[in-house]
């Protein structure tokens, strides 16, 4: 949206009329018919694309509890312009998407009448998040909604690192972006074991990164990354090889996607490992454990590793408390135990996907504390889901090859800092609309 004001160029206009009127006898400037005078446009500074000369611009807050029309009204808005709001909004951004702690700004106007000094609120700007944002528009008689975004500068980085303690304390040391960690996660979860991370274990990575006005909002793209862990290299290189569909794979093609995810939650710590006999803390005697006890605060969602059926959903008397068990392919089962509760729709005979949500952390039956009993079961006999093995996805298709290879070549070169040769890659590259052979431009990079 933009608003401009043009009451200095008319002004302008008028003042230079009035000294054309009032210049006197004509036969002064005889002569001199030929010389013009310019009028200098200033040109208006923009917020939000509103022109903010004569505003007084407030930022705030949404406090909870709050509503619109108590905002607007204790501003000046009367509730029949709330209302008109309402329903204006409904198309573009309804009101009830607004939410606490969100911050929003307004645009003041003052005017003097006869009856004295006033103040009028003309805009409210809602910040749906960092970039993004809504221009509620109260001028005159008229209300407008209009959405809009701020500006974002796009720099390329890349770094490498080596983790001394955990991801995440590394991440904060080296003052990179916290999103990296679970971008980390979420490319590498069939592949690395997020819990048991160990000190020498190293990254690097090609992300972009957003900026808003010099500020970090957060990060794009991951152009390639390198994970070393446990002595082993693992590569994620991006390309689509189903159209649209943008996929990971390791540097020989092989797809980092695999039947089952490394564990069922995000990032924690495992308190108890798989074990013959295993001390019970509740019962105090030795006893078969045949899970991975993965501590987590109670609520931290829980999501199926693979497709599957759900053909248990209930009270496991025998100390599992809230249990879930999913049958998968291969005659595998999983079993989810001490569940806080079940997600929404999940019951015996439910499909489930691979990482959808089934349930929440919690402590019931025979447990000291929130944390996920995980269980793994082949033709009904236990397995540590620790050490079991599994197949990936399919691979790269051979008319892929030639393609994948040589962006896999460019990513390599740039996550270990050498020149390029080409120029780095490209989205259009890795979608498949230009060749990887062609030159991409160079943007700005910056090592970290």
């Amino acid at each position: 949206m933009s608003i401009m004001k043009f009451a200095k160029i008319f002004t302008a206009a008028a003042l230079l009329a009035l000294g054309v009127a009032c210049g006197g006898n004509p036969t002064e400037n005889e002569g001199n018919n030929n010389d013009t005078q310019s009028v200098e446009v200033v040109e208006p500074t923009l917020l939000y694309g509103i022109d903010i000369e004569g505003y007084t611009i407030e930022n705030d807050t949404v406090r909870m509890g709050e509503t619109v029309g108590g905002i607007l009204g204790r501003r000046g808005i009367s509730a029949v312009m709330v209302d008109r709001l309402d329903k204006a909004a409904k198309e573009v951004f309804p009101l009830r998407q607004i939410r606490a702690d969100n911050a929003y700004t307004t645009f003041t106007r003052s005017y003097t009448d006869s009856l004295g000094e006033h103040s009028v609120v003309d805009y409210v700007v809602y910040h749906r998040n960092a970039i993004d944002y809504v221009v509620f528009g109260f001028v005159g008689d008229s209300v407008t909604v209009e959405c809009g975004a701020r500006p974002v500068d796009i720099v390329r980085n890349t770094c490498r690192a080596t983790i001394n303690s955990s991801l995440w304390g590394t991440i904060m040391e080296k003052d990179l972006p916290y999103a990296l960690a679970a971008e980390f996660e979420d490319i590498y979860q069939w592949t690395v074991d997020f819990f048991g991370i160990q000190p020498g274990d190293s990254f690097a990575v090609i992300y972009d990164e957003k900026f808003v006005d010099s500020t970090s909002v957060g990060i794009g793209r991951i152009w390639g990354a390198e994970f070393n862990h446990n002595g082993k290299q693992y590569y994620a290189i991006p390309y689509a090889q189903e159209e649209g569909k943008l996929r990971y794979w390791e540097a020989n093609g092989e797809s980092l996607r695999k039947q089952f995810l490394k564990a069922p939650l995000k990032y924690t710590r495992i308190s108890s490992k798989f074990s013959k006999s295993r001390f019970h803390p509740v019962h105090k005697v030795y006893r078969p454990h045949h899970g991975v006890d993965y501590a987590a605060p109670s609520g931290t969602p829980v999501h199926s590793v693979a497709d599957g059926t759900v053909v248990f959903a209930g009270w496991d008397r025998g100390g599992g408390g809230n249990t879930l068990k999913i049958k998968h392919a291969g005659n595998l089962e999983t079993g989810y135990l001490h569940l806080k509760g079940f997600a929404k729709g999940i019951k015996v005979g439910s499909r489930v996907s691979q990482g959808q949500l089934i349930g929440y952390v919690g402590s019931t039956g025979s447990s000291t504390g929130p944390h996920l009993d995980y269980r793994i079961k082949k033709n009904g006999t236990p397995i540590d889901p620790l050490k079991m093995p599994q197949e990936p996805a399919e691979p790269i298709a051979e008319a892929h090859k030639a393609r994948f290879e040589a962006i896999r070549d460019r990513v390599i070169a740039e996550l270990n800092g050498q020149e390029v040769a080409g120029g780095v890659i490209s989205d259009d590259e890795i979608f498949g609309k230009k060749e990887s052979a062609e030159v991409a431009p160079t943007p700005s990079t910056e090592t970290k």
